[in-house]
């Protein structure tokens, strides 16, 4: 009784817990004894002892009763026994009920939109033979409403992306990740980046994979030290320290961090050059943080590749927001969304795509173009208002802005609503898990009506509630 009540105070920690104690009739019945004896333990499980304001929070997963036909011991131990085997089916349930598409989602439902991820296959290609190729890798702009199946369509193709060893990162966009930022968009993305078959700092993971020897490095090397290349000189000095300094386990971290973002002042790289007996001079040009982040995307891609990846995928999601920024960072938005599609009129040295492995998937509401594009007017706005102040900074912004607003407008890729054949191979999939998760045969349920406007979460929650 004791150890019971001891684990019952305890559990409020512990989430979906289901505690199942077999006992003797004794238990209930024995006056001397029993549970009734046992005050401390009775006040947790039996509502009756309790102050009716303050109701047990467990009453509703209590059965206590002494009719064995219901709860027959075999049969009982039998189902708590095959919980291990279900795990995962209700772990599925309660992603669908929550509307979060998880991984164990994805693998058990499939994911209904052929095209995107035929083309999503093509891109990945693309990337990975962009560096030989010498091309620009064309993104991907997949728009859907709410509750269409955008999530859980990104978390298919993050899947996909990493099995074909791809580093991959799921990036949202918010306050604190502006699309017109690309200082920020790094940071997220390398917070978030995801590396094949490990866990850990991607970075940190990526550079233990260095070998110094391999042809994949040693062009690499030779990329990031090319005179008057893509790239700014400190990064070509931050990889001949690491490799000079790998048994340094302080320095190692601390040039890791400079890829990651963290700053590292030129004195502190010249000084470390210098202890290194560096035969090569390295200039230091001044570049702004701008630069230096779009600098760091094209590198730490080309990096990943040099350790043994793929390269480097990008999914952006919840890219509407623009919508909600001032004119200004609506252009840069629009300008920055035709960069990670690889269409930005401008030189190889800001395209991030070109000869680097790194490709990115935007995704946006279905209501962007009618609510925004027109009924707001940066269709017209944007352009006009750029051109007006005459500056040269903001005319190249008027045209690469310009340039995000036709892909928005010709090159989205929409989603595939739920048509009634998938409806039901979905439906039949959910009711097999359900049963599974729960141990029992759910019945059938009706439909809610079949109108081109229902959503499949629709579908999905109305399935679930009816057999919860």
């Amino acid at each position: 009784y004791e150890m019971l009540r001891q684990f019952i105070d305890g559990s409020d920690e512990i989430e979906g817990l289901l505690v199942v104690v077999v006992a003797s009739q004794a238990f209930l019945s024995d006056q001397r004894l029993g549970l009734n004896r046992y005050e401390a333990l009775k006040l947790r499980i039996w509502d009756d002892v309790r102050d009716k304001t303050r109701q047990n929070p467990f009453a509703p997963m209590v059965r206590l009763t002494d009719q064995t036909t219901v709860f027959a011991e075999s049969s009982l131990l039998a189902k708590v026994g095959s919980r291990k085997e279900d795990v995962q089916h209700q772990r599925v349930i309660e992603s669908l009920r929550a509307g979060v598409p998880s991984p164990g989602v994805v693998q058990a439902l499939g994911c209904p939109q052929p095209m995107v991820k035929s083309k999503f296959q093509q891109m990945l290609q693309d990337a990975q033979a962009s560096i030989h190729k010498g091309w620009t890798t064309k993104g991907m702009l997949i728009e859907g409403g709410f509750g269409t199946g955008k999530s859980h369509l990104l978390e298919s193709l993050r899947r996909m992306a990493l099995e074909s060893r791809f580093v991959c990162s799921k990036v949202v966009i918010s306050k604190e990740t502006p699309l017109y930022s690309p200082a920020m968009m790094f940071r997220s993305a390398i917070e978030a980046a995801d590396i094949p078959e490990k866990r850990g700092d991607v970075l940190t993971e990526v550079a233990a994979d260095l070998n110094f020897k391999s042809p994949q490095y040693a062009n690499f090397y030779e990329w990031v030290h090319r005179q008057g290349g893509e790239i700014d000189g400190r990064f070509a000095a931050s990889v001949f320290l690491y490799e000079r300094m790998v048994n340094d386990p302080e320095l190692s971290h601390r040039i890791i961090r400079f890829w990651a973002g963290d700053p590292l002042t030129d004195a502190e790289i010249k000084r470390l050059l210098k202890s290194c007996d560096a035969s090569v001079s390295y200039r230091f040009e001044r570049v702004s943080p701008m630069e230096m982040a779009l600098q760091r995307f094209k590198f730490v891609s080309r990096l990943m590749i040099a350790a043994g990846y793929a390269g480097w995928i990008l999914l952006i999601d919840e890219a509407e927001i623009i919508g909600r920024y001032s004119f200004k960072q609506r252009a840069q938005s629009y300008a920055e969304l035709a960069r990670w599609l690889g269409r930005l009129e401008a030189s190889s040295f800001a395209d991030l795509g070109y000869k680097s492995g790194l490709a990115a998937v935007m995704a946006l509401t279905d209501d962007f173009q009618s609510a925004i594009l027109d009924e707001k007017g940066d269709r017209e706005k944007v352009p006009e208002k750029l051109r007006e102040s005459g500056s040269e900074t903001d005319l190249v912004l008027s045209r690469q802005a310009e340039q995000g607003m036709r892909l928005i407008e010709c090159e989205r890729i929409p989603l595939v609503g739920p048509y009634d054949q998938l409806v039901e191979e979905i439906y039949h999939k959910i009711r097999a898990i359900h049963g599974a998760a729960y141990g029992w045969e759910p019945p059938q349920v009706p439909t809610i009506e079949r109108l081109s406007s229902t959503r499949m979460r629709e579908y999905v929650k109305g399935w679930i509630t009816e057999w919860d």
